[in-house]
């Protein structure tokens, strides 16, 4: 009988050994290790697919409707230039034998300013006078010859009154005459074609001088001294001259859209790149009806006089042009932002508020205890940064809302790695 039961006890001892997790020690390892996988990856799952944070409310500035003038104005660039211009250049082809003007020099008219290498002029002007020298002897030529021609007519005639000599003498006298009157005015017309172009040489010898046309400043030499200028097609550019760099305009082209606004004699402000912090006033001068057409789009050109009494502006210069085309004196008036500003409301409510308004209308928010009430307001004149605005409650200091932009930005999320 003990012996059945320590039988009957190896046996259950061993059963018990075969079942225990204890009995294999490779598996509680495996599984250890799985469970070190499994929880970082279960966490990083979670973690990455977790709903984004509420980013923070959109909030807005306070400003206040004011009160003062508001101007309208069509923008433009355009490119500063004299009033008058003038192309200075040769009517003969030679070489430039001196310079007597460079830039930025001021000039009078008639002042030499540059000369060209006279010479083979100075030889055509005495191959000309030597012509005409000759064409007056040849005329005097024929002028004796035409004396004599008529002597021998009146002897002829004389002889035949006392019938000394026959018709035919007579008639072969008169036609030496005639001969003789034809040859003195082919010889005068000789005479007169070399005086022409004696004068058509000293002409050109005196376009070696090249002269100042106007009283200004020289903008641009075009030459230099030894150079060659070649006049058979036209005329070579050998300065330009400014008339006065105290009275400029700016020609500018405006937008067939914006055209209908503008006038003659409007005021205009302009700034240039040279001084950023400095601005300058002219008028409008011109309107040109002369249209341009770039990338499609029609223009005018415009022309606005620019008094420049301290030389501070340049040809060349690039202009930022405003036109006054309208304004207000002492008028109601907001930043355009304050019109454009849309807090966060349901879009059935917003879209509501927007289909109640009329032409000629809009809405500013105004910041009340309660939140953001809308008022609904008469646009008037718009200039390029303010509105002039009308309404009931509208009045001046009275605060409303203005777009900011939210100081905090949602953060990116990382990139997650398990090792």
């Amino acid at each position: 009988m003990r012996s059945n039961r320590d039988g009957a006890g190896l046996t259950d001892q061993s059963s018990i050994a075969t079942f225990s997790p204890l009995s294999n020690p490779v598996r509680p390892r495996r599984l250890l290790h799985l469970l070190w996988l499994l929880v970082p990856a279960a966490v990083a799952l979670v973690w990455y697919h977790r709903p984004p944070e509420p980013g923070p409310a959109v909030a807005y500035a306070e400003g206040q409707v004011e009160r003062g003038d508001l101007v309208a104005t069509v923008s433009a660039t355009g490119t500063l230039s004299p009033l008058v211009t003038v192309l200075v250049g040769s009517q003969v082809s030679g070489t430039i034998q001196s310079l007597h003007a460079d830039f930025n020099t001021e000039v009078k008219a008639g002042e030499v300013i540059a000369q060209i290498d006279p010479a083979l002029f100075e030889a055509r002007v005495a191959e000309a006078q030597a012509k005409r020298i000759s064409a007056e002897a040849q005329r005097e030529k024929a002028w004796v010859a035409l004396l004599d021609a008529r002597r021998h007519l009146e002897r002829q005639t004389g002889l035949q009154r006392r019938s000394m000599v026959s018709e035919s003498d007579i008639d072969a006298a008169r036609f030496a005459v005639e001969a003789a009157e034809v040859e003195h005015r082919i010889r005068e017309a000789a005479v007169a074609e070399a005086m022409a172009n004696l004068e058509r040489e000293r002409l050109n010898l005196a376009y070696t001088t090249i002269r100042a046309p106007i009283d200004g400043v020289v903008i641009s030499r075009d030459v230099a001294v030894g150079q060659t200028v070649a006049a058979s097609l036209q005329a070579p550019t050998l300065f330009t001259l400014a008339q006065d760099l105290r009275q400029m305009q700016i020609e500018t082209a405006v937008d067939e859209a914006f055209i209908g606004l503008v006038a003659e004699g409007q005021p205009v402000s302009f700034t240039v790149f040279a001084y950023p912090k400095r601005g300058f006033l002219g008028r409008l001068a011109q309107v040109r009806l002369q249209p341009k057409v770039e990338a499609g789009v029609v223009k005018y050109n415009c022309i606005i006089d620019v008094d420049n009494g301290d030389l501070a502006l340049k040809p060349g210069m690039t202009a930022t042009v405003a036109i006054e085309v309208d304004r207000r004196e002492d008028a109601l008036k907001v930043p355009n932002a304050a019109l454009r500003f849309v807090p966060s409301l349901e879009p059935e409510r917003l879209q509501g508020l927007r289909g109640g308004l009329k032409s000629g209308e809009g809405l500013v928010w105004v910041p009340t205890a309660t939140g953001l009430e809308p008022r609904k307001v008469q646009l008037g004149l718009a200039g390029e940064r303010e509105t002039e605005i009308a309404g009931e409650g509208i009045e001046a200091g009275l605060p409303i809302a203005l777009p900011q932009r939210t100081a905090e930005r949602r953060p990116a999320r990382p990139a997650f790695s398990l090792f």
